[in-house]
């Protein structure tokens, strides 16, 4: 696949023709991962286990791809691969060119729950698969590069989460082939005694599959061991006598990188370093010798033995493959089509009386709550030791934490995973989700950015799975950012980041969505929605304190379907023609801008507001940007044609501009939002700091309406003087007692 435009099965001599203008692909870790497929099969074949294959190596396509096609299921999926010489030539031909597969494993390749591209995550996504789902082995190659990153060293913990009683097990394969791009691995230089060490160290029974003479014995061997391991473990738990701190199996499987390639090249060794990373006869198309070599290689595996003159491959490869098509390692329905809707609880039971002062996390927890109850094997939430902090532990009320390692928690289930690694919560999530069920990962917001790449990552592979007719829907990802910049003053400037906004705004449309709730009902309401919602990355946003809850559960149902609306309480003559537009996205911001226009109602009575809050971000873009774009006539029905526009955004500024750019008129639109000031301070201070405070959004109102009223105009100057006079005594009071005011957040009253 890597090389060959035509003659797949090496009848004749290899033209400059045969080879493919650009070679690309990568080789060495592509025998290992055949080699592992192979030994899956068999043992599914054997025993009837139910098993997937997590490919680490993503860039191994062509060894996958290949496995995929001689199990036919490439046929099954893609009609033109059939599994004769006109499918195999068709193959290898379009492998790694336009209109083919790409040189990694992707949502395009059956069986794949992984998007094979950024190392780190195939272990974590591994265990996620297999919670709930009580009778499946993943079995997920991890290759000695991808065992350096941080999210590998982390996941190997993964298995202290799995209750062996209600969910299935990961087997997971070391392939220690010894180099990377250009380097040794760290696990490459390590001994069997310190790969031994250093896996009992994490709990698990280490077997080292490293005969390479009896290679298919010693694996065959090792799998069985591993599974009768497994059934050990997980019997023991399902009869009520769970083994405490059970000892999962893994094994380090070392082959040489590249192995049964070439050996040599130009006096430099290949098959075992290196150099066959990647290409390992990157002159095959122009060079005799080189081209030599690569017939060499391919006819050494004797095509003329393993397929008869149709290209059907003999009985001998066709007996690895399962006769029941569905226990196919590419035909598993838990890869493509396992979503199952969550039975989500009407809302409006958890909603809260309009004018009282609710946390939208402690509200939205009790919902939660009755999430859990309704869907005991379908919902999960995967959280970094957050939790409490971020007063959602109503969800632990009758469902404890599943940590198994843990005295207090083991051998009782439970539907909360925290673990302070949030790779892990991520991988687990996405695993979980990519086999039909749906999950919650709430954070605290400054350290969502540390899965920004994870995340999307997860939404390439979503966009391509929404391209390829087969796939199925899935649920969304859910993500909860709290603890907010805006209240994080306490524990200061490294707490105060909400770039992952930024993160999902990047996506593409038909997978992004952000929501900025105002209030407690508000969030429960788009809480319902997200969790409803499928092939979507969600994002809410909402604050843990406890803030006014403006609407009642039938206004907030209205104001989240149509994603804005105009707040006429808060607004002169509820809002009609108004000299300026204020506008709140987000729980505090949103608090200031209605405290503005309190502010305003009592000092500048002549200025005419029209206050707006926004739920979904998304409506903001030019029309057709994204699906739930306003029309023209849409927006300018909020924010008029031509009045002044005051943005107060929870984000940063930039973010909003990016967005609204494309709609007209924008020279009128001014946007406060976080400007990376910050510290440990009170929380109103946080607002003077960040210019997002009611005195901030107050002036400029006065400063945008004074070109267009008169009457504002005369009284403009005095205004913004004594309003600025009020937000420096607000400072000076902020740093004499080192809290805010104490009516600072009162309600405002509109007179």
């Amino acid at each position: 696949m890597i090389f060959l435009n035509d003659n797949a099965l090496v009848e004749r001599d290899i033209t400059p023709d045969d080879v493919k203008p650009r070679l690309l692909g990568h080789w060495g870790t592509c025998p290992g991962l055949v080699l592992v497929y192979a030994h899956l099969s068999r043992l599914i074949c054997k025993t009837g286990v139910d098993a997937l294959y997590v490919v680490g190596p993503g860039h191994g396509a062509p060894a996958i791809l290949s496995c995929l096609w001689l199990e036919n299921t490439l046929h099954h999926f893609y009609p033109k691969y059939t599994r004769n010489r006109e499918g195999l030539s068709t193959l290898v031909k379009s492998f790694s060119s336009p209109g083919g597969f790409p040189s990694h494993v992707n949502a395009e390749t059956p069986g794949s729950i992984h998007e094979g591209g950024e190392l780190g995550y195939a272990l974590s996504v591994s265990f996620g698969a297999v919670m709930d789902k009580p009778d499946l082995v993943c079995v997920c190659v991890i290759g000695d590069g991808e065992a350096e990153t941080g999210p590998t060293a982390t996941a190997w913990h993964g298995y202290k989460y799995i209750d062996p009683a209600e969910s299935g097990a990961v087997l997971p394969i070391v392939h220690v082939n010894g180099f990377k791009i250009s380097e040794r691995t760290i696990y490459g230089t390590m001994d069997d005694k310190e790969l031994v060490s250093l896996f009992t160290g994490y709990g698990y029974q280490v077997r080292i599959v490293e005969d390479l003479d009896r290679i298919d014995e010693d694996l065959a061997a090792s799998m069985e061991w591993a599974l009768a391991e497994i059934r050990k473990i997980q019997s023991a738990a399902r009869s009520g006598k769970p083994i405490v701190k059970p000892r999962w199996p893994v094994l380090i499987m070392r082959t040489p990188k590249g192995w049964s390639g070439p050996k040599e090249l130009d006096g430099e060794f290949i098959e075992g370093s290196f150099k066959a990373h990647q290409v390992p006869l990157t002159g095959a198309k122009n060079d005799d010798n080189e081209r030599k070599i690569l017939l060499d290689w391919l006819r050494s595996y004797k095509p003329n033995e393993l397929f008869d003159q149709d290209g059907t491959p003999n009985e001998a490869i066709l007996s690895l493959v399962p006769k029941d098509a569905h226990k196919r390692l590419g035909m598993r329905e838990e890869a493509y089509k396992a979503y199952r809707p969550l039975n989500v609880p009407d809302w409006r039971q958890f909603s809260v009386e309009k004018g009282s002062a609710e946390s939208c996390m402690k509200t939205t927890g009790e919902f939660l709550h009755a999430v859990i109850q309704s869907n005991p094997t379908a919902f999960r939430i995967f959280s970094p030791d957050e939790l409490v902090s971020n007063k959602l532990d109503a969800v632990l009320r009758d469902s404890g934490r599943n940590f198994q390692w843990d005295i207090a928690s083991r051998a009782r289930g439970g539907r909360v995973i925290e673990i302070l690694s949030e790779h892990t919560c991520q991988g687990m999530l996405q695993g979980y989700t990519l086999t039909g069920r749906t999950g919650l990962f709430p954070s605290y917001e400054a350290f969502l950015g540390i899965i920004h790449t994870m995340m999307v990552q997860y939404s390439k592979f979503v966009k391509m799975a929404r391209e390829v007719p087969w796939r199925h829907s899935m649920g969304s990802l859910n993500y909860v950012e709290t603890s907010t910049w805006t209240r994080q003053e306490h524990n200061g400037f490294s707490h105060q980041n909400p770039s992952f906004i930024g993160a999902v705004l990047n996506l593409k449309p038909t997978s992004a969505r952000v929501y900025f709730p105002p209030d407690s009902n508000c969030f429960l309401s788009t809480m319902a929605h997200c969790l409803r919602a499928e092939n979507y990355v969600n994002l809410m946003v909402g604050s843990k304190q406890p803030t006014p809850t403006w609407l009642s559960p039938e206004e907030a149902d209205e104001h989240c379907i149509a994603g804005a609306s105009i707040w006429k309480f808060a607004s002169t003559d509820g809002g009609l023609t108004p000299d300026v537009v204020l506008v709140g996205i987000g729980v505090e911001m949103t608090f200031e801008v209605i405290a503005a226009a309190a502010l305003l109602r009592s000092r500048v009575p002549a200025l005419r507001v029209r206050v707006v809050n926004v739920t979904d971000l998304m409506i903001l873009g030019p029309t057709g940007s994204h699906p739930h774009a306003l029309s023209d006539s849409g927006f300018d029905s909020l924010f008029t044609k031509d009045r002044p526009v005051v943005f107060n955004y929870h984000g940063y500024p930039v973010e909003l501009k990016g967005l609204l750019f494309g709609r007209p008129h924008l020279e009128r639109m001014a946007i406060h939002g976080y400007m990376e000031e910050g510290t440990t301070t009170s929380p109103f201070m946080m607002m003077l700091l960040n210019k997002t405070s009611r005195y901030d959004i107050a002036t400029a109102a006065i400063e945008a309406a004074a070109h267009l009223n008169p009457r504002v105009e005369v009284d403009a100057h005095a205004a913004v003087s004594a309003i600025m006079h009020l937000a420096q005594k607000d400072k000076e009071y902020v740093e004499k007692h080192g809290a805010d005011r104490d009516d600072t957040f009162d309600v405002p009253t509109f007179e």
